[in-house]
């Protein structure tokens, strides 16, 4: 068994950006972009991504990385996970989404140091900037309790502030205790073979966010803040945004 292992969740089909993971940008796929990054930032670490689609197979697999077939019926990133860590069987697994190609090494580094210090399962948040994405129903909002442990995740605006309303603006955001979630995960291999097999949580089926499983199911989520640049493609607009970014 290795020890520690990225294993990146590839689904071919998207609701809101279908197959955004084949999109071109710049003349090259999405996942590519993503692949390259992870082995620029951490050269050192192995790499696995775990696919559902030749399609994507063989985008990876044609610029010299590894990927694993998962069954197509799966309803979220940690099930496929979870099944390409049978083959994979490292003690330590780092999901990267295949739709974060900012991901930094620092990012990776901290979800690791969170394994190492004992965390059965860790994510990242950064906070929030401005009070437009404290709003959108795509960013998804974590709070935490005072030692880092999530207390919940929601695509509602959390907490409410009573006395203010709708009044709130950026620099109020700034200060709220609540932060943005960013989908990069970390997990011990014990833990990860669990989640696979328990079935989907209630309030997983109603945000749609498959972490709130973990929570209900009665198990910790370790947070690390990040204040790194990020751009998650969740529409083509998010892929227009990371190409202005690339100049």
């Amino acid at each position: 068994m290795s020890d520690l292992a990225i294993i990146v969740p590839c689904r071919l089909e998207s609701t809101r950006f279908p197959r955004k993971l084949l999109h071109p940008i710049k003349g090259k796929p999405l996942l590519l972009w993503v692949a390259e990054r992870i082995r620029s930032e951490v050269p050192d670490m192995a790499l696995w991504f775990a696919v559902d689609d030749k399609l994507l197979a063989d985008c990876v697999e044609g610029a010299g990385f590894r990927a694993i077939m998962t069954d197509p019926a799966h309803q979220s990133g940690t099930d496929r996970i979870a099944e390409a860590n049978r083959k994979v069987k490292a003690a330590r697994i780092i999901n990267v989404q295949a739709d974060e190609p900012l991901v930094s090494a620092a990012q990776i580094n901290a979800l690791a140091d969170l394994l190492a210090k004992g965390a059965a399962m860790a994510t990242l948040a950064t906070p929030f900037q401005r009070i437009v994405d404290f709003f959108d129903p795509n960013q998804v909002k974590v709070v935490m309790r005072a030692d880092g442990r999530a207390l919940y995740f929601s695509r509602s605006r959390m907490p409410f502030s009573r006395d203010l309303g709708l009044t709130i603006d950026d620099d109020w955001v700034k200060a709220n205790p609540c932060h943005r979630h960013l989908g990069l995960y970390a997990y011990q291999a014990d833990l990860l073979a669990k989640l696979g097999s328990l079935p989907p949580g209630r309030y997983e089926q109603i945000e749609k966010l498959e972490q709130l499983r973990v929570l209900e199911a009665g198990y910790d989520i370790h947070c690390a803040v990040t204040a790194d640049p990020t751009i998650g493609v969740d529409t083509p607009k998010d892929a227009e945004k990371f190409e202005q970014w690339l100049g």
